[in-house]
């Protein structure tokens, strides 16, 4: 990893607080831990894992860039589906993992253009580092709004409006699943000596059981001969879309996110999985490196999440690839109304319009996911290119 550039020496002991506390929970238990543990706690640990602590992650100076950070156009458009929702079901919303802010700000700008602001906007958030950011985005481009919005700190009891959730599955914990020849494995963390005695986090694989192995099963994974074919389960989506179904009264959920549908995410070629760390725009596949400084991620199993919503007793309302939906909703359209304003600006918001809708960029390799209860009409952002059926 030596083309990365180097941590500062207050990051690398953050990350060496991180690593006693692993070690510690390794200890604890036995001398194993799922990934899905090893995940949760290098992104979630209070107060020193990726997103729980204070180090910046979105834009040029973090370490990658989301929709709503390339332009507001993403948000603009966004809005006439949350428009439709809201006026189907009531005036609210909640974002989960609102990033900097930008998208609700973006959101909320674009609802009162349409005369359709909703009386509560809520922000599903754990990072205080990230409160505080969104705090300030929102009172420095909507301050006429602000006073709308309202920091949560776990979901709901009961709930009626929009969801909006962009690139959140792709950071919940995922299970490592290994299909060999000699059957199913969970692959997990461990602890082993370096070349030079110290102690380091390693792989380790156990037998899979439980949950895992049922899921595993389920699937029918490859088992290449004299080889493996490692991939990953999200049971915590799974929980997690289940969970707002026991408390979505009306309306719907919008989930933004890189994925696929099962048939091409267990693909036989796919055999090394999905999972990707990032750090500072530069992706690589060590998670184990500096733990608690990179983002880790995995492409979510779409067919997973809208099964869970099904059981759960939602409906699957639409899937459509991010490129369709925006254009669905209009994206073109206030790319437009930007046109009159000086041109160097209309060419920048062009080119973002651009990365996001290309199938080369982001167009085709991000989809969205409506999951719905008590709204009968079609949704907008679906009306062409609708892919329910490959889910």
């Amino acid at each position: 990893m030596s083309s990365l550039p180097p941590p500062s020496v207050d990051a690398l002991a953050q990350s060496s607080r991180l690593f006693a506390l692993i070690e510690a929970e390794l200890g604890a238990a036995g001398g194993w831990l799922p990934f899905s543990r090893y995940m949760e706690l290098a992104l979630y640990a209070p107060g020193l894992g990726y997103y729980s602590g204070g180090a910046r992650k979105f834009g040029p100076g973090g370490d990658f860039i989301t929709a709503p950070e390339l332009t507001p156009l993403f948000g603009q458009a966004l809005a006439a589906q949350v428009e439709q929702v809201m006026r189907a079901s009531a005036p609210q919303v909640i974002e989960v993992g609102a990033g900097t802010g930008l998208l609700a700000a973006d959101l909320l700008l674009e609802l009162e253009r349409r005369g359709c602001v909703p009386e509560t906007y809520g922000i599903l958030e754990l990072s205080g580092e990230l409160r505080a950011r969104q705090f300030d985005t929102l009172a420095q481009k909507a301050p006429q709004l602000a006073a709308r919005v309202r920091w949560l700190d776990a979901l709901p009891e009961s709930f009626a409006g929009a969801v909006v959730a962009n690139e959140v599955l792709d950071v919940m914990p995922v299970h490592l699943v290994v299909s060999r020849a000699d059957g199913l494995f969970e692959r997990g963390v461990a602890l082993a000596a370096g070349a030079d005695g110290a102690r380091r986090l390693a792989w380790a694989d156990v037998p899979a059981a439980g949950a895992v192995l049922e899921h595993a099963r389920a699937l029918a994974l490859p088992a290449p001969a004299g080889g493996e074919y490692v991939t990953e389960l999200n049971l915590a989506g799974r929980a997690w879309v289940a969970a707002w179904a026991e408390r979505l009264r009306a309306g719907a959920m919008l989930l933004i996110d890189y994925g696929y549908p099962r048939a091409e995410y267990y693909l036989p070629s796919r055999s090394n999985g999905t999972l990707l760390c990032y750090y500072r725009h530069h992706a690589h596949g060590d998670p184990f490196l500096w733990p608690g400084l990179n983002d880790i991620t995995a492409f979510v199993d779409f067919t997973a999440v809208a099964e869970a919503a099904f059981e759960a007793g939602l409906d699957v309302r639409g899937y459509a690839t991010q490129a369709q939906f925006l254009f669905n909703c209009g994206v073109l359209e206030c790319l437009e109304r930007r046109g009159a304003r000086e041109q160097a600006d209309y060419i920048r918001a062009a080119r973002a319009v651009q990365r996001l809708t290309a199938p080369q960029e982001m167009g085709e390799l991000f989809k969205v996911l409506a999951l719905s209860r008590g709204i009968d009409a079609p949704l907008l952002g679906f009306a062409r290119g609708d892919r329910l059926h490959a889910l």
